[in-house]
């Protein structure tokens, strides 16, 4: 595939996959935004694969777990292939490889990804918000970390503000999607926050239930805002055209929880999202917050935050036997 024909593969899969983020991916640089477009083709590849969908949609219902395993089995046996340098026929991979060799993204990291899909495939379940946010690190926060090493970060201190953007990203979206993840037999909510609200986990997406889960997903995009937080601090390490990417995005999915919150029991009515002209609003407010950060100088990450894992680290994508389904 010639490199027009890989780049415009992977203009159409993120205009298709994500509105949110391809507004604001157009402002970074031509280079930098070529790479975000070809690591984002991948993760929607990978994302679509073991979840039976085509760009994020067509989620009838979940592939059966056999399948799930040899399809995720092949994604990482092809990832590694595409770390070794060797030719790769399917448009995801060629792009997967590009941006993986051109800036030394750690194999760690991708395969830190993967992982997140082996927690979906394995059903693990999450009993408390750390549980959760070890998965949002998998599915999200990983790629921030992979988005951060495009734009040449190294600084484990910014590497941790990339990821806390992550976390706050899918933080927002489970929130979003609680009812439809549920259809697939899906809940990322802490089981503790559940058994709070009294419902019962296998009635997450019952209409008597909409009350309380309101009140659930509330203090989920809430527990989310000092990751928000965190992340806009390490816009002053970014170029300049990053950070206003960066930040547009940041403001464009915050909205998105915003907006959970105000419809409380009815945020499940339609999916929730932002329109053309509060995404073009933000993407102005995302400028200034860009140029501002010139100005300053972030203080220390607060301890509080959940913390990434480090190199050495016992694999957090294994689950254990207390969250495992059936145990």
């Amino acid at each position: 595939m010639s490199d027009a024909a890989l780049l415009r593969h992977a203009t159409t899969t993120i205009a298709v996959g994500s509105k949110s983020f391809a507004a604001a991916a157009r402002l970074f640089a031509p280079a930098i935004r070529r790479s975000v477009l070809m690591l984002y083709a991948w993760c929607r590849h990978c994302d679509d694969v073991v979840d039976g969908q085509e760009l994020g949609f067509n989620r009838d219902a979940a592939p059966a777990r056999e399948d799930a395993e040899r399809a995720l089995a092949a994604l990482r046996e092809q990832t590694a292939r595409a770390y070794t340098g060797a030719a790769m026929a399917e448009p995801a991979f060629a792009a997967f490889q590009e941006v993986a060799l051109r800036h030394r993204i750690p194999r760690a990291f991708a395969f830190d990804h993967l992982a997140g899909f082996g927690m979906d495939v394995a059903d693990v379940r999450y009993e408390t918000i750390d549980d959760t946010l070890r998965y949002c690190y998998h599915v999200a926060g990983v790629v921030g970390l992979m988005m951060a090493s495009i734009m040449g970060v190294q600084r484990p201190a910014v590497l941790d503000r990339a990821c806390d953007l992550g976390l706050a990203f899918q933080l927002t979206n489970i929130a979003r999607d609680i009812v439809e993840d549920a259809a697939m037999g899906r809940c990322y909510l802490p089981a503790e926050w559940l058994r709070a609200a009294g419902i019962p986990p296998d009635e997450v997406a019952l209409p008597r239930h909409r009350g309380a889960l309101g009140q659930v997903a509330t203090r989920l995009v809430d527990h989310a805002e000092p990751y928000y937080d965190s992340a806009a601090a390490g816009l002053a390490d970014l170029p300049l055209r990053s950070a206003w990417a960066i930040a547009t995005a940041r403001y464009v999915y915050r909205q998105i929880g915003i907006e959970v919150k105000r419809r409380g029991a009815g945020a499940w009515d339609e999916r929730v999202g932002t329109s053309k002209a509060t995404k073009l609003w933000l993407l102005a407010k995302g400028g200034v917050r860009a140029l501002m950060s010139r100005l300053q100088r972030p203080g220390a990450r607060p301890e509080r935050l959940w913390q990434r894992p480090r190199a050495g680290d016992e694999d957090a994508a294994v689950p254990d036997a207390p969250r495992a389904a059936g145990a």
